[in-house]
């Protein structure tokens, strides 16, 4: 019988559906936590856990995801993945308790954590290196990066004229929908060289060690850097990431093969893309709040403000495809970078009594056009030069770099962020006033704004010391390639 053939922009579509689910979870709730906070009960020091307990199973699973796809098959757990996702949603949703709450986000996590490596491993190896993986992955960054501005629209939208509820059940019919496409177009595939037992102290190791970390960066800024809690933790995870480095040396068959660090290619990405999430998550979290609480937009004219942000993400992948045939994907990247770090910077000026189109507005489309054009070479850069027996574990990795870059960014920034408050209020020689709470808040953000930049400047150095231009001569040859065929 022969075989069916494999539509891949159709794979695409539903990779890059249950992609945007995933990341979109990420913010939706961020609009929603006050409606939440006020059903449930949750105090103030409790709320931060409907975000941190995703935060904390996506991010020390990612790895594990990712290899996981290529021991077992990348479509097998990508469906696994979304079928956990959905159900924790409708767990979510239903919810009557903060407890039940927390412990689905969680679950939420977990299902994220299978569904993002398994989804790009699918695209990596359904589309070859060269001018068509550059278009679709394209598509996908506009997807994975565009689905947080989103998620903050759409967080607003249900929130206002329905309920907190819908921000969790709005999942489960789309991956109702997505579980039945990928049944029947999205191709199995595994690893070749991935055979062999299974690394079970490797998994926990790792695991354990990068939740800690998540752990212990998401709530330094509250339990403080320099507490015994905090450096604790620390110590936990570097000796359990280290026992599981001298583990993967001496197995058989380890989960993750160290080798692959020697790429520069993968190793220098994976900096970039740390020190690019800091600051990008950082302009999520803070201009979000600069709407709320200082404009004082409703959630939903908040979403709305985020619209344009979507917009330019999507004109900045798009353009990135076209820019890299010409000049390279490193000059891209580095382009990107810059562009990004320049709206940042103009953001860390927003005023007290500032406006949106006038004060925000600007940082924020020069903010997301930088990032549509960085994220389509970081993750060309990344997955180039890698066998198909890795793609999953190139892929987990990206993953991982990403969401520790974002909490590692969103600690030190909010800590930032909080201390230029308090001091500004502690020198205070009039009456602490509601408008000067606002000043002295607005001046937090403007040095968390300033220091994002600053990271994501040191990308595009790290990208400079660590990428030579021969470490992406497969992506550059394709990209010449298909600029003469045009």
């Amino acid at each position: 019988m022969e075989a069916r053939r494999i539509n891949p922009w159709l794979v695409l579509v539903i990779v890059g559906l249950a992609q945007f689910m995933v990341i979109l979870d990420a913010t939706i709730v961020n609009v929603a936590l006050p409606s939440i906070q006020r059903s449930l009960g949750f105090s103030t020091a409790t709320l931060q856990w409907v975000v941190n307990a995703y935060t904390l199973s996506f991010g020390g699973f990612l790895l594990l995801g990712g290899r996981a796809a290529d021991l077992f098959g990348r479509r097998r757990l990508f469906i696994l993945g979304i079928a956990l996702f959905s159900a924790a949603s409708l767990l979510n949703g239903l919810a009557g308790s903060g407890t039940l709450l927390v412990f689905g986000r969680a679950l939420q996590g977990l299902g994220g954590a299978l569904v993002s490596p398994a989804a790009l491993s699918v695209l990596t190896t359904t589309f070859a290196e060269g001018t068509e993986r550059t278009r679709a992955l394209g598509v996908w960054s506009a997807v994975a990066v565009g689905g947080g501005a989103v998620g903050l629209l759409l967080g607003g939208v249900l929130t206002q004229l329905l309920s907190w509820q819908w921000v969790f059940y709005v999942n489960v019919p789309v991956g109702a929908a997505t579980i039945a496409l990928a049944l029947r177009y999205v191709p199995e595939s595994r690893g070749l060289g991935a055979r062999g037992g299974v690394d079970v102290a490797g998994a926990v190791t790792v695991t354990a060690g990068l939740m800690i970390l998540v752990y212990a960066l998401v709530n330094a800024s509250t339990a403080g850097w320099a507490s015994f809690q905090t450096i604790g933790l620390a110590l936990l995870a570097a000796a359990l990431i280290g026992a599981f480095l001298v583990l993967e040396t001496r197995l058989r068959h380890p989960l993750v093969r160290l080798g692959i660090f020697r790429m520069r290619s993968l190793t220098g990405s994976n900096l970039v893309m740390l020190l690019v999430a800091a600051g990008m998550f950082a302009m999520f979290f803070f201009a979000s709040l600069y709407v709320q609480e200082v404009l004082r937009y409703s959630p939903l004219t908040a979403g709305l403000a985020f619209l344009p942000v979507t917009a330019g993400i999507i004109a900045g992948a798009g353009l990135s495809q076209q820019l890299i045939r010409r000049v390279g994907v490193r000059t891209v990247l580095i382009a990107g970078i810059v562009i990004a770090s320049s709206g940042l910077l103009l953001l860390s000026r927003v005023p007290t009594l500032g406006t949106y189109a006038g004060d925000l507005l600007p940082g924020l489309m020069l903010m997301s056009v930088g990032m549509g054009l960085t994220f389509v070479p970081i993750t060309l850069i990344a997955t180039t030069n890698v066998a198909a027996a890795d793609a999953g574990l190139a892929s987990g990795l990206l993953n991982t770099s990403q969401q520790l870059g974002g909490a590692l960014g969103l600690a030190v920034l909010s800590t930032l962020a909080a201390n230029t408050t308090s001091a500004n209020l502690a020198a205070a020689t009039l009456p602490v006033t509601q408008a000067l709470r606002v000043g002295a808040t607005v001046s937090g953000f403007r040095v968390a704004f300033f220091a994002a930049a600053l990271l994501m400047l040191a990308g595009a150095v790290v990208l400079v010391a660590t990428v030579r231009r021969a470490d992406v001569a497969l992506i550059e040859t394709e990209a010449t390639a298909a600029t003469l065929a045009a």
